[in-house]
């Protein structure tokens, strides 16, 4: 069982990230030979990575068998921002009103602590917020005490650039980068806060506009020009129709 699961991991590790950095042409067929022989794994493995992926909304099934790299507009990317803003809101407005699970809460504020310090340094560890901020939305998801929540999360998450932390390696491309991490960590601090507060309508409120700053993230690399599309993993995906 352990080595099934070990050639999985591996097989879905590499071909969403293939996927992702833009290895193959958007509605090419993919070839499981090819595929396996690349990666390294045989092909049950394989097929169950392309399930996930399908699942996951990266790939799609052909009628005549097999599967495709799905492409995605600008619009779907805006939207599953927003999808994951509001299953997010959702899971702040119910860690608000249950009562937030004191680990996951005591670990959020450590990501917000970390990333104070991160921001307060001369340059910027952009990897290290990067962490730190993952380990934020991790906890914000557990918070709300829901398997639903949490795994919904993950799974919209999964979409090209709807993650929260898509666009935090290539900063030089974003306007006021410094300014933009400023504003989201007081985003972070302001969530907690109104969590701790029982506010379950300012929780979701802030969450939701917490998730929008990633829009604005996508509208400066969408105006960024060609070259792009290779150093942002999920861009590659998105076409302009």
């Amino acid at each position: 069982m352990g080595e099934r699961q070990t050639q999985f991991d591996k097989a879905l590790v590499g071909l969403r990230t293939l996927v992702m950095t833009g290895a193959f042409e958007t509605n090419t067929r993919l070839s499981e030979v090819a595929l396996s022989e690349r990666l390294g794994i045989s092909r049950t493995p394989l097929r169950q990575a392309m399930d996930r992926l399908v699942a996951e909304g990266l790939l799609e099934r052909i009628e005549t068998g097999g599967a495709r790299v799905a492409s995605f507009t600008v619009d779907d990317i805006n939207d599953a921002i927003e999808l994951r803003g509001v299953i997010e809101g959702t899971a702040a407005r119910m860690a608000a009103e249950r009562g937030p699970k004191a680990f996951a809460f005591v670990e959020a504020e450590a990501a917000v602590d970390a990333i104070d310090a991160i921001l307060a340094a001369p340059a910027v560890d952009v990897d290290a917020y990067a962490r730190q901020n993952a380990i934020f939305h991790d906890a914000l998801a557990r918070m709300s005490g829901s398997s639903i929540i949490q795994r919904e999360v993950e799974r919209v998450a999964q979409l090209p650039l709807a993650s929260p932390t898509s666009f935090l390696k290539e900063q030089e491309l974003i306007p006021n980068f410094q300014a933009s991490l400023t504003r989201a960590q007081w985003q972070h601090k302001a969530i907690l806060a109104a969590i701790k507060a029982r506010e379950g309508a300012r929780a979701e409120a802030l969450t939701r506009e917490h998730a929008r700053l990633a829009r604005e993230n996508l509208e400066h690399f969408a105006k960024a020009g060609p070259g792009v599309a290779t150093r942002v993993p999920g861009l590659s995906l998105v076409t302009s129709e």
